[in-house]
């Protein structure tokens, strides 16, 4: 067990809420079972194999986002049906051991997760590229309990253009079909996010936002300057709209290892735009080597230490650990009843 037990009682109070993993890639690919204790495959974790859901329970993690992966490397079709098999390989780990892990949509499906002493999954896709340029399949996925989309990864799409990689083109914000794409998903209850979209494209959808947009992995330019961290202004942008930024717990964009470029960059958040913005956002299991102290989700209250030790009130680290991200999701209702396509 890891953490003060000063940690370990605030997380017993507020349980973690991480905004994105990509574990379910792993079980797409090889099968990685996440009912199942892994240990990490190296000393640093290198690329996967940190979440599962005995070290979440450990971790005192209370929910996880699964980030749902497809990547359009020499394709532009068969990118939703790859992300429905990971939503159903999802539905098979709740299923292989009921009461450990459950699907949950909303903050009250959180708490009763909480209740039953189970770990809540949660489902966000990353890419409107999974959308092949239809809208119907966003209302598929919200069907499927798809809560947030991310509206970009490293290519451009249909809806925007990435901060780096194919198609980048810095000063394009959202395209019409984008614009579309964030209404049509606040009116799904799916959360819009802004994690790896360019500035233009991340500005424009605040400025369009009518509920609070999340950004689920990410780095703060002002902690540290790198292409895949946001500034400032978008910081208050995303502030003004109510929504949160999730920090992400790899060292390359941090801006060095350890616990300290972690406090860092949520103290920066909160220096910026509020305690109601700052929250977790791993990015464990995606092809990073997480910062040491963070190699796997067993570790977490190694962070909340940090943040006790940095001064950050209970109340403080209570929002980052869970309520803000609560908030969104009270925030973001799911519609009484979803279309049907």
């Amino acid at each position: 067990m890891h953490g003060t037990p000063e940690a370990r009682a605030l997380h017993a109070q507020y349980p973690a809420i991480d905004l994105h993993a990509d574990s379910l890639m792993w079980a797409r690919w090889v099968g990685y079972d996440l009912q199942a204790r892994h240990e990490p495959p190296l000393p640093l974790a290198a690329l996967g194999g940190h979440v599962d859901v005995p070290r979440l329970r450990e971790g005192g993690v209370g929910a996880q986002f699964f980030g749902l992966v497809s990547l359009p490397i020499g394709q532009r079709r068969g990118l939703a049906a790859v992300v429905e098999e990971q939503i159903d390989l999802l539905e098979q780990a709740v299923r292989a051991r009921p009461g450990r892990l459950v699907k949950a949509l909303t903050a009250e499906d959180i708490e009763a997760a909480r209740a039953r002493g189970a770990v809540a999954a949660l489902l966000g896709v990353e890419g409107a590229h999974a959308l092949e340029g239809d809208l119907d399949t966003l209302a598929r996925f919200a069907r499927r309990g798809v809560r947030y989309l991310g509206l970009c990864h490293f290519s451009a799409n249909e809806a925007c253009y990435p901060a780096y990689g194919g198609g980048r083109r810095d000063g394009e914000g959202l395209t019409a079909f984008g614009r579309d794409v964030v209404r049509l998903a606040e009116d799904l209850g799916v959360i819009v996010d802004l994690a790896h979209i360019n500035r233009a494209g991340f500005l424009d959808a605040c400025a369009l936002a009518r509920r609070p947009p999340m950004v689920s992995h990410t780095g703060i330019a002002g902690a540290f300057d790198h292409w895949r961290n946001i500034d400032d202004d978008q910081l208050r942008a995303l502030a003004d709209r109510g929504g949160c930024a999730g920090i992400i717990f790899c060292p390359l964009y941090l801006g060095g290892n350890g616990l300290a470029p972690v406090v860092k960059h949520l103290v920066h958040i909160i220096n910026v735009a509020g305690e109601d913005t700052p929250a977790l956002g791993s990015d464990w299991d995606g092809f990073i080597i997480p910062t040491r102290e963070l190699r796997d989700a067993a570790h977490l209250p190694l962070l909340t230490d940090a943040l006790l030790r940095a001064g950050l009130s209970e109340r403080v680290i209570a929002k980052v650990l869970r309520e803000n991200v609560m908030r969104i999701l009270s925030d973001n209702p799911l519609p009484t009843r979803l279309p049907v396509a």
